[in-house]
């Protein structure tokens, strides 16, 4: 029987993937201008999308040989290493885009959020498990008018190991009082999606333009439970979770 559904944010509820990877390619421009484009910046996005912020900086720095320049900044932002330099400048310009309301609201995903209402009418609990800081997840629920809509919020300053590692999935599964087997987690990307089954949770993928192939070739979940087509997405879920529930009586 599904009790819960837990959803993440990036990519899943907001299209905040399409944003980061923005954000890092105006960085990647900013410290390198006549080598680097923006199509081959989010190209290559695409390849550590789901990724910690650290290993993206680290993967991004290395293939555009970005650590040098990157250096330089160091001094300035107060860090020890070049990734966190370029991960300062990429913040620059992410927070100067989520700042804006409007840029959010146009960016959100219309069929996961309609599935949120759905969820509640289907009497699930609904959680929250991202990998955003607290503060950009505040704003961003609050532009969006979902402040009261999830019965548990976590982010990243709420774990210590980010996903895959099913920890995340555990404290909403803990603080909701269920099982692994009642909870259906609804991701967009590889790691989400194996952070998910590490959790021992039921999960469906909306499939993104950063997602969609790596989450196919990634093998982790049959093609029935990748939903190509957001327009899909709640007949996909109902009938899942109509199924599970039916199994279970």
């Amino acid at each position: 029987m599904i009790r819960a559904m837990i959803f993440d944010l990036d990519g899943t509820l907001v299209k905040t993937e399409r944003l980061k990877a923005i954000s890092y390619a105006q960085a990647a421009i900013e410290l390198c201008p006549a080598e680097i484009t923006e199509s081959k910046a989010l190209e290559a996005f695409k390849q550590v999308v789901g990724l910690s912020r650290k290993e993206v900086a680290q993967q991004l720095l290395t293939q555009f040989h970005l650590e040098q320049p990157a250096a330089q900044y160091m001094h300035e932002f107060g860090v020890t290493t070049p990734w966190q330099a370029f991960l300062q400048i990429r913040l620059r310009h992410y927070e100067k885009m989520i700042n804006d309301p409007q840029v959010i609201k146009d960016n959100q995903w219309p069929y996961t959020m309609a599935l949120l209402q759905q969820a509640r009418l289907m009497h699930c609990r609904i959680g929250l498990a991202t990998m955003s800081s607290c503060h950009q997840v505040r704003n961003i629920l609050e532009v969006l008018s979902l402040t009261g809509v999830f019965d548990f919020v976590a982010t990243i300053n709420d774990i210590s190991h980010p996903k895959p590692d099913p920890e995340i999935y555990f404290l909403v599964r803990d603080e909701f009082h269920v099982r692994s087997e009642e909870c259906l987690v609804i991701e967009d990307s590889p790691v989400g999606v194996e952070a998910a089954l590490n959790a021992g949770m039921h999960v469906v993928a909306v499939a993104t333009p950063f997602t969609q192939h790596l989450l196919h070739l990634s093998n982790l979940l049959a093609p029935a439970l990748i939903v190509d087509r957001p327009e899909d997405l709640i007949h996909q879920v109902t009938t899942l979770v109509a199924e599970i529930n039916k199994d279970e009586l």
